[in-house]
């Protein structure tokens, strides 16, 4: 069963793949400066799709590299 992928899982799935706290990670902030690399999106996209039964592409995530960004696009998806 998939669930809907949200702004707050979304945030909940980053903190702690960067071994942070989801409060303080602002949802309009750059990943990238909290660490965030491309073997991490990897590993955020492969749960979301496992997870969540989203689809979404490492060069879209890249783009747009905010919690917001990432919440808009998996939106955007249906």
């Amino acid at each position: 069963m998939t669930s809907t992928l949200t702004l707050d899982l979304i945030r909940a799935d980053v903190a702690e793949i960067l071994g942070e706290d989801p409060t303080e990670i602002p949802a309009d902030e750059n990943l990238v400066d909290y660490g965030l690399d491309s073997v991490r999106v990897m590993a955020l996209i492969e749960r979301w799709s496992r997870e969540h039964g989203v689809t979404v592409d490492f060069a879209d995530l890249a783009e747009r590299p905010t919690l917001e960004g990432w919440a808009e696009l998996v939106a955007s998806r249906g």
